[in-house]
């Protein structure tokens, strides 16, 4: 008999409790085991039910859905989804969650009392299934943000003749905001990053980024160029290539809204090929935690024309999916814990600048 994985609804409207949990009950394989409306509730069910997942409401009275996450997170780590009415400072909550270790998060489409949530059924749905597949150990770990070297004053940014390029899906805000910030303000290399995400997060996710890093981080715009010491995020529902520049001008960043590649919009296999095109043997690919193969074709491209490869290993992704695929397509210079990501990025651009 399939394993039924139980969920606990928190909610601070008895509507969309009732809502999400029709819908939850209606996905095969899931049975909503209670409710809760704050996150003092959330808390006191969590350990009385055990539920194997949580669905978690971000603005709720009492205990918010990010306090809720921390206690979670911190006592008896599961898999949560968040449920955010999107917007404004909803979106830097989501972002924060998603760094805290919520698994993936799901965008109530019309305000926090969504009478029309049935058109995110899919992605609930989906979300529910990432939640399964979730390694607890990997998300375990509360990301520590680091705060951003002061400044020693501005510096003429230099066309990129280099490039970083790191793919991410679930998990990878958190990932993202242990790697970013832990990488040097004269790296000597453009990073450009492709996170599963849709419009609007991506938005908050650079700007939260940027605070916490060294280096600039700010989400892609088409035509941008792309010069050394800066991280480009691409844009939710655009996938994000380089191009050479014109006669001699640095290389450009271009967005495009063409299919969805591995099912998603950006994806990373568009960004790592073009950046072969423009940077040659000088590029690094990275594949960090999430769901499916995106980057794993790419990366081996990369390797192929001689760059480098770096992959997250099984114990630190939150999902192992997209490391296991590009390492198994791909190989890779150096297959690391979380942790270790940023100093291979620094080691391998120091090994091959020593052999140029």
């Amino acid at each position: 008999m399939t394993q039924r994985h139980t969920v606990l609804v928190v909610d601070d409207s008895a509507f969309m409790r009732k809502v999400i949990t029709e819908m939850i009950d209606a996905c095969e394989g899931f049975h909503v085991v209670g409710t809760a409306r704050n996150g003092l509730e959330a808390l006191k069910q969590v350990h009385a039910l055990d539920p194997h997942i949580v669905t978690l409401d971000i603005e709720m009275p009492e205990l918010d859905g990010i306090q809720a996450l921390g206690y979670i997170m911190s006592e008896t780590p599961r898999p949560v989804i968040m449920l955010s009415a999107g917007g404004g400072g909803a979106d830097d909550l989501t972002i924060r969650a998603l760094e805290l270790g919520a698994v993936e998060f799901v965008r109530k489409p019309s305000g926090p009392i969504s009478l029309d949530l049935e058109t995110v059924r899919e992605q609930l749905v989906a979300a529910l299934h990432a939640a399964t597949q979730v390694n607890l150990r990997g998300v375990g770990m509360l990301a520590r943000p680091r705060h951003a070297s002061p400044s020693s004053g501005e510096r003429t940014p230099f066309g990129a003749t280099r490039a970083v390029v790191i793919a991410a899906s679930t998990g990878g805000p958190r990932a993202l905001a242990e790697v970013i910030p832990a990488l040097p303000r004269d790296l000597g290399a453009a990073v450009l990053v492709v996170q599963h995400m849709p419009a609007g997060f991506t938005t908050s996710l650079a700007q939260r980024l940027d605070l916490l890093s060294p280096l600039r981080v700010t989400e892609a715009a088409d035509g941008q160029g792309i010069v050394h010491d800066h991280v480009y995020l691409a844009r939710g529902g655009y996938h994000m290539r380089a191009e050479r520049g014109d006669h001699g001008l640095p290389p450009v960043i271009r967005l495009d809204t063409s299919a969805p590649v591995h099912g998603v919009r950006p994806a990373a296999d568009p960004l790592f090929r073009s950046a072969v095109e423009v940077f040659g043997d000088e590029v690094v690919g990275v594949v960090l935690t999430g769901m499916g193969r995106d980057g794993a074709t790419g990366l081996r491209l990369i390797r192929e024309r001689g760059g480098l490869g770096i992959v997250q290993d099984r114990a630190t992704s939150t999902i192992f999916g997209m490391p296991q695929a590009a390492h198994a397509v791909a190989g890779a210079e150096r297959v690391v814990a979380l942790g270790d990501v940023a100093a291979s990025i620094v080691e391998l651009l120091g090994a091959r600048r020593g052999t140029a």
